[in-house]
């Protein structure tokens, strides 16, 4: 077995590598710019040493391999060093497609949104039909306590990224991993900062769409037209669509307006009933497209679905991180409006008249670069109040957006002003959102700290 340095390792992808790593028998360390919960928890539990910073030095002599994360550029001091040592370096998604993913089934799940959570019901559900599969997640999940582990199964299911693969290697990271079975979950615009528009993000889909073979299965979100023009490109595997209308193979009736039940439709029949935590149409649609990825690879699905009633989720989707005083406080990665309206959607239907007050971080590069700047105040329409982190390197005027806010809203240039102005503002019985990508400089939890006094 050899010694592999990860830089970039704190990233929620990165990291899943260097735990199957680790599982294969490898000696890992890694080193980032910001290591910080849930995944340096994680990390630190498997043995994995951790540097902080981009630092030659922080790299062991005699690692056999360096794995270089998409977030670091031409320049990085670590960078540079690897290319002037002659060292053996790779892609995360490489390194997973060369070491990991050969002799399995792959089962990858694309899409703007939902990725994780759909890869998250996916695994728990091939796990419980006895499947033994292994996954990487680009998140925590709760059911697992893990975000990848290699499995005894034949399938492995792999959140699948449109990011690019890394400064040598600008082709999305989906398209190393040749899965059998792809769920195309969605398709905006998003990463403003590799894509022009979203013809560039369809081209990449489409390359996707080319590595799938004719005895596989394309699962596709019926109800988007900018899937229908990817799979007008060229499809050479049998498509099964997915979505609320119950002409297309796979279909959700909901009985609940929240989203925690729904009937299961396939090819008009229904199959059975999901009744579970989870709130929102999005996530009835990934449960949706999760279960006709498992009728893909022969699962009987009637037998699987009441088990998702004991479905937890992933760290950091709408997760509960406590209450007090009557107020109950949720951490939520937030990375697109689209996500950002349907989260709290889904949260109005259950919670009903309740307040529901978000604090709300512009953190991916697509938000801080402003791309998403006109969606995002009509993707708050659900909260009744909204405290807007407008640190002060954000490179757009936050003051815009802050005043179309529909409910009440103010910007703050700090988490630590953010926190007093929430604990001026709330009352007993509001839920509390914190709303961002990032690690929020710990602010949920500073702020429940903070509530408890």
């Amino acid at each position: 077995m050899s010694k592999i340095h990860i830089l970039g390792i704190a990233g929620t992808f990165m990291g899943g590598v260097a735990a199957l790593a680790r599982e294969m028998g490898h000696v890992v360390e890694g080193s980032d710019q910001a290591i910080y919960p849930p995944m340096s928890t994680q990390l630190e539990k498997l043995g994995i040493a951790l540097a902080q910073g981009y630092k030659p030095g922080n790299i062991s002599a005699d690692a056999d391999e360096i794995v270089i994360g998409n977030a670091l550029s031409r320049g990085n001091e670590a960078v540079e060093w690897v290319l002037d040592s002659g060292r053996k370096y790779n892609s995360g998604a490489q390194w997973l497609a060369e070491n990991v993913l050969p002799g399995r089934d792959t089962l990858a799940v694309a899409g703007t949104h939902g990725k994780t959570t759909t890869t998250t019901i996916l695994s728990f559900l091939l796990d419980a039909a006895g499947r033994e599969p292994g996954f990487l997640i680009g998140g925590v999940a709760e059911d697992f306590g893990a975000s990848a582990r290699l499995g005894t199964g034949r399938e492995f299911v792999v959140e699948a990224d449109e990011y690019d693969t890394a400064f040598f290697d600008k082709r999305s990271k989906f398209v190393h991993y040749r899965p059998l079975v792809a769920i195309l979950n969605n398709l905006e615009y998003d990463h403003a900062d590799i894509f022009p528009d979203v013809a560039a993000i369809q081209r990449q889909f489409h390359h996707l769409v080319r590595t799938v073979p004719r005895r596989g299965r394309l699962i596709v979100n019926g109800h988007e037209k900018t899937l229908d023009e990817v799979l007008a490109m060229g499809c050479w595997t049998p498509v099964e669509r997915f979505g609320f209308d119950e002409r297309f193979e796979w279909a959700a009736r909901k009985l609940a307006d929240d989203g925690s039940s729904f009937v299961v439709l396939h090819k008009g029949t229904e199959v059975g009933t999901v009744q579970w935590h989870l709130l929102g149409d999005h996530n009835v649609l990934n449960a949706t497209a999760a279960l006709a990825a498992c009728d893909a690879v022969g699962v009987d699905i009637a037998k699987v679905i009441p088990v998702l009633a004991n479905f937890s989720s992933v760290k950091r989707r709408l997760e509960v991180i406590g209450e007090a005083n009557g107020i109950t406080v949720y951490d939520d990665f937030a990375h697109h409006p689209t996500a950002i309206r349907t989260t709290l959607h889904g949260l109005r239907a259950k919670v009903g008249k309740a307040r529901i007050v978000v604090a709300m971080e512009p953190r991916s590069n697509s938000m801080r670069l402003g791309a998403h700047a006109d969606a995002l105040a009509p993707s708050l329409d659900d909260a009744d109040a909204v405290v807007f982190l407008a640190r002060p390197e954000l490179p757009w005027d936050a003051a815009k957006v802050v005043a179309a806010i529909r409910g009440d809203a103010h910007a703050v240039p700090n988490t630590d002003e953010l926190i007093a102005s929430l604990k001026s503002i709330v009352k007993s019985g509001d839920h509390v959102v914190f709303m961002s990508n990032g690690g929020f400089d710990g602010a949920p939890r500073k702020f429940l700290a903070a509530l408890k006094g």
